[in-house]
């Protein structure tokens, strides 16, 4: 049997097993050692045990469950709910006001926990039942939501970002810094649209009544007191990480550390009742993710060592692909793989086989997690995964699934031409990275 066939039978059975149920990380390993004992011999099996504690032993690992530790603090925190609030009084006069405010209230909770299904809960148990309260429709408040949760994976810092990072050996920074600015101009095309969307319903009449409610602006000075110290959190990693003052780990330490300080002197929450859900929750996704990450790289090795990786690699090349047909190939392909697998999954499984194309094809790194993460970010709106679908599902139980998957499709739409929009001017993703790290790859 041929490496190629071998691949397509590894494509099938990865499917199959990913889909019955099994936890990923364990049934990356189970596959891998199985395609091993068939295909290998005796010496690679030995070599997987290596394998997967030799990669859990990477120093840059530590970043993830310390950057959970940090999203678990906050999403338990109420800092969603004031930072909501200090948003909505800023922008209650403005036409989709509540709408904008729920959608900068996901860009600045993202910044702050990294995490998309805790960002897309956290903003929406507030801001859906208030919305839906003010009349606004339900699939544009569901959808902005929903929406707006996944540039937890994109806006630093983002869990995806490091495990990119990681597989890739890539400057953690520099991918950090990449995420910026195309994370904030997919903020404003999303309050845009937003904007647009709530003028056009006022006109035709079917939008809610006005909104009556006036802040002076000393109450909104103060509605906005207990976001300014959660904010100082995304300060303090901009400027220790980009400064040059630490690594990622330990910025990722200190991060934490003022979201537990904060969250214990600012809400009181230093009970052990208060403490012991975030630790809980911070263990059981770490271990989940270290899993996948250390069966991936077992993966990986697997598929590397019958000659998989590479024989896909030279199939792909000897289609004498352009570099803008490979990119709409690589494009479709994450697609695809967004719809079915969670985004961190889709990285550790597919980049042993993309990262040698991209390499011999010259294409930017940076540039490509950022543009592999926006159509990630689709696959948590797009069924039949849609997690994020799934979570405002359950915090706003009063809208049918239908509408918000509905609601989302604009916001796919946006997406997809923002995709574009980097391929031709690829300078947004790695103007600022160059400018403050220096050229990069």
């Amino acid at each position: 049997m041929s490496e190629l066939q071998i691949g397509f039978l590894l494509f099938v059975a990865t499917f199959l097993v990913l889909f019955s149920g099994i936890p990923i990380g364990f049934g990356l390993v189970f596959i891998s050692v199985a395609f091993l004992a068939i295909f290998g011999d005796g010496g690679a099996l030995a070599t997987v045990a290596n394998v997967f504690v030799g990669e859990l032993s990477s120093f840059a690992l530590l970043t993830i469950p310390l950057f959970v530790l940090l999203g678990c603090t906050i999403g338990a925190s109420r800092a969603g709910k004031d930072l909501y609030e200090s948003l909505h009084r800023w922008l209650v006069r403005v036409p989709g006001g509540l709408v904008i405010a729920n959608i900068l209230g996901c860009g600045l909770f993202a910044a702050m926990c990294g995490s998309s299904p805790a960002t897309a809960a956290a903003i929406g148990k507030i801001g859906i039942p208030e919305m839906i309260e003010r009349k606004v429709p339900p699939r544009l408040a569901t959808g902005s939501i929903a929406a707006g949760g996944t540039l937890g994976i994109l806006i630093p810092p983002s869990l995806t970002l490091i495990v990119y990072g990681i597989v890739t050996h890539t400057s953690i920074a520099r991918l950090f810094l990449a995420g910026v600015v195309p994370g904030i101009m997919l903020v404003v095309l999303f309050a845009v649209y937003a904007w647009l969307s709530s003028v056009r319903y006022d006109r035709i009449g079917r939008g809610g009544a006005a909104v009556r409610e006036r802040y002076s602006f000393g109450e909104k000075l103060r509605g906005s007191v207990k976001s300014l110290p959660f904010l100082a959190i995304i300060v303090a990693v901009t400027v220790f990480m980009y400064t040059g003052f630490a690594t990622p780990s330990e910025v990722a330490a200190v991060a934490a550390f003022m979201a537990l300080a904060l969250v214990v002197f600012l809400y009181r929450a230093y009970r052990m009742r208060d403490i012991w859900p975030m630790m809980r929750d911070t263990v059981r996704e770490s271990c989940m993710i270290l899993m996948i990450v250390a069966g991936a790289a077992v993966y990986a090795y697997m598929m590397s060592y019958l000659y998989i990786t590479q024989s896909l690699a030279e199939w792909v090349f000897g289609w004498g692909l352009s570099d803008w047909q490979l990119i709409l190939l690589l494009n479709v392909f994450l697609l695809v793989a967004g719809f079915f697998l969670p985004p961190v999954s889709v990285i550790l499984m597919s980049m042993p086989v993309i990262l040698p194309v991209l390499t011999q094809s010259n294409i930017d790194l940076v540039w490509f997690s950022i543009m592999m993460t926006i159509n990630l970010e689709i696959g948590l709106i797009h069924p039949p995964l849609g997690l994020n679908l799934f979570v405002i599902q359950g915090v706003a139980p009063q809208v049918a699934l239908r509408d918000i998957m509905l609601g989302v499709l604009p916001f796919v739409a946006i997406m997809l031409a923002f995709i574009v929009v980097l391929v031709v001017f690829p300078d947004l993703v790695t103007w600022l990275p160059d400018r403050l790290m220096g050229p990069g790859q």
